[in-house]
């Protein structure tokens, strides 16, 4: 990091110069493109991702327990287990499996009756597992929306989603 911004700087110094000594506009601009060029080469050196979370996505399934634990008992962690719960297993539900539409119309009322009762709260609502759990269900809700409840989830997004779940659950954990 600290090489990124030195090199930040020092570039930034000696254009400053070069504008300041009203130095020939052809230099200033090599300067620049020969910064611009360089900048990215440095980059993958001195930053590292910071939530690079490796998940795996798991394979769709047919075959599931029907919850009949639905709606809410207006604990937040508890309820946001839960509702994380049931979406973990509606994303890896497949094409075929049994009661996917009753699970998916469920899961939806809970979702919204969720965000609609917890949103309300700022204490709540400022939390990252709030924020996280919150683009989670407009994900999810959107695509039951656009594709229908038979409609499985397309790989891209089921990755997506599993990892938010990952860290929905590191927050909650944390009390967060």
């Amino acid at each position: 990091m600290k090489i990124y911004l030195s090199f930040l700087l020092v570039g930034t110094v000696s254009a400053l110069q070069l504008s300041l000594v009203k130095a020939s506009r052809r230099t200033f601009v090599n300067k620049a493109i020969s910064a611009t060029l360089v900048t990215p080469l440095l980059l993958p050196l001195v930053s590292q991702p910071i939530n690079a979370l490796e998940i795996v996505v798991p394979d769709q399934v047919t075959q599931y327990e029907f919850p009949q634990n639905w709606g809410l008992t207006f604990k937040y962690d508890d309820d946001a287990a839960r509702v994380r719960a049931h979406m973990v297993t509606a994303t890896g539900l497949g094409k075929g499996a049994d009661k996917m539409e009753d699970y998916g119309k469920n899961l939806k009322k809970e979702m919204i009756d969720f965000v609609s009762y917890y949103r309300r709260f700022p204490q709540v609502s400022g939390k990252p597992s709030f924020s996280t759990l919150y683009t989670s269900i407009n994900v999810l809700a959107g695509h039951y929306t656009s594709y229908g409840y038979k409609y499985p989830l397309p790989e891209k997004r089921r990755k997506r989603l599993y990892q938010e779940y990952a860290e929905i659950e590191k927050s909650l954990q944390r009390g967060r």
